[in-house]
């Protein structure tokens, strides 16, 4: 019988094609026919799984997404359980920066996928849903810990979730070579030193 094509796992192949190009070349090199080649399929192949470069990206996206969340799932894992949220923070944003090559090629996708939202209306509301969820459960991990004493009363949830989202600006000052690695993850170490309470410091 003839071997049955896993369409999920087809899909997935080509969403890393997308990557590997976007990651050497730039979102501009990535056209359908450039994603086929690298992924060893045929134009129409290829568009028999995505009829557009927007589709395709999406689909990248997501999937790089989950890829991300089981990254963070192995950092959280190795912490001692349940883990302090500041930790938890500090691995989400290692994670989201690109410190490493896949959480790079995931870094490079996520500002090819913002681009394309800012001339695009449909991939637009997409990605704004996107952040908001995101920017949520920061704001959630934040509002626990101030329930729970680790976080000095009296601070605004709101404005320290966006200032821990703005440390993912980092991203671009990496890439370019403005500043090394150790220096934003000492940067992230001594913003969450600030926010949050010292274990020997609270009841």
């Amino acid at each position: 019988m003839p071997k049955q094509v896993d369409h999920v796992e087809r899909r997935e192949f080509i969403a890393q094609a997308l990557w590997t190009i976007v990651d050497r070349q730039g979102w501009a090199a990535a056209t359908m026919r450039e994603v086929a080649r690298e992924a060893g399929v045929s134009l129409g192949q290829l568009q028999h799984y995505f009829s557009s470069r927007s589709e395709m990206l999406t689909f990248a996206i997501e999937f790089a997404a989950d890829r991300t969340a089981e990254r963070v799932a192995r950092s959280t894992a190795a912490l001692a359980q349940p883990p302090h949220p500041r930790d938890v923070l500090r691995a989400v944003l290692a994670e989201l920066l690109p410190l490493r090559p896949d959480a790079r090629a995931t870094s490079r996708m996520n500002a090819a996928y913002v681009l394309e939202a800012m001339h695009n209306p449909a991939l637009h509301q997409q990605v704004a849903v996107g952040l908001r969820d995101g920017r949520a459960m920061v704001e959630h991990l934040i509002r626990q810990a101030m329930d729970h004493g680790q976080i000095p009363p009296g601070r605004d949830a709101m404005i320290e979730t966006d200032l821990i989202l703005a440390l993912t600006g980092f991203g671009p000052l990496l890439e370019l070579g403005v500043i090394e690695p150790r220096a934003a993850l000492a940067a992230i170490d001594q913003h969450l030193d600030r926010l949050f309470i010292p274990a020997s410091g609270r009841n």
